[in-house]
């Protein structure tokens, strides 16, 4: 892909190539943006810029995920209800 035209823009060198060599070689410029050799990829018709590949970045999963897997997450007896009577009568009930 050395024949890949390169041009600058306000601080960052971008790779531009024309309709028909992105369509013969969509593999190796797609390949060039999946590896991070360049982050972005003009195509242009007649040498005028038309269209911007750029990767799709896979956002990293959370890392809270699963934190509390195994972990026990009530009381141990929650459910036991001798405290019910005075509970009804903090409560007026």
């Amino acid at each position: 892909m050395a024949n890949l035209a390169r041009f600058m823009r306000i601080g960052e060198v971008m790779t531009q190539v024309n309709v028909l060599e992105a369509k013969n070689k969509l593999s190796a410029l797609l390949k060039m943006l999946e590896t991070g050799q360049e982050e972005s990829i003009v195509i242009a018709r007649h040498g005028h810029p038309v269209a911007k590949m750029v990767p799709i970045r896979q956002e990293q999963p959370s890392a809270r995920l699963g934190v509390a897997a195994g972990c026990k997450l009530v009381a141990p007896g929650w459910d036991i209800h001798e405290d019910d009577d005075l509970v009804a009568q903090a409560f007026g009930v």
